[in-house]
């Protein structure tokens, strides 16, 4: 942890006044897409016509559920229609499913979780039932505090397989004056926004 904050520390640094040229328009809009379940999201699997074979279950620390008949599965990382292939596909060994329909809902989503660092209100990791954009998680910290530098406002993004995180700038004085509401992305799963 204490790396990560010298890694912040830095990167801020060696910031430029002025923020440099970025696409936020190539940041994905995670409303567009089925949801990808996480640790300690709650799903309910219906296996029509098999009472039995109904559960509702949370995804364990590991990533598993467990289904009656087929035991553990990874769950995390992976999205419900998805999810419902795999338990169709494992009951098969158990129980003929001609005509039977599988669903998976998910009852309760808490994997959707950012942490705000720096000169907010409150720092600390955050949870929401819907995507938040940045100015929203910034207000759900309660906002900067007087002494925030508000125009070198850093989203880190973890990507998949890179050592580092990604560094995404935003100029929140900017931002919150409606001049550059591009910069309004929505936060995801995993997220850093630290306020200098």
């Amino acid at each position: 942890m204490r790396a990560f904050g010298l890694f912040l520390l830095l990167l801020v640094l060696g910031c430029p006044s002025s923020l440099p040229a970025y696409d936020y328009a190539k940041e994905p809009d995670p409303r567009n897409k089925e949801l990808v379940l996480g640790v300690g999201d709650i799903v309910a699997v219906n296996v029509w016509e098999n009472k039995d074979l109904n559960t509702e279950t949370t995804i364990r620390p590991d990533g598993t559920i467990t289904i009656p008949l087929v035991g553990d599965l990874k769950a995390a990382g992976e999205t419900p229609s998805a999810l419902k292939e795999q338990i169709k596909k494992r009951l098969t060994d158990f129980v003929k499913l001609q005509g039977t329909e599988i669903t998976v809902a998910v009852k309760d989503w808490k994997s959707y979780r950012f942490t705000i660092q720096g000169e907010v209100v409150r720092q600390g990791v955050f949870t929401s039932s819907s995507f938040v954009t940045v100015s929203d998680a910034i207000a759900i910290a309660g906002g900067p505090t007087r002494f925030a530098k508000q125009r070198k406002v850093l989203l880190f993004r973890p990507v998949k397989g890179a050592a580092a995180p990604k560094s995404i700038p935003i100029d929140y004085e900017a931002l919150s004056s409606g001049k550059r509401l591009d910069m309004n992305i929505f936060v995801l799963p995993g997220d850093t926004i630290y306020v200098p």
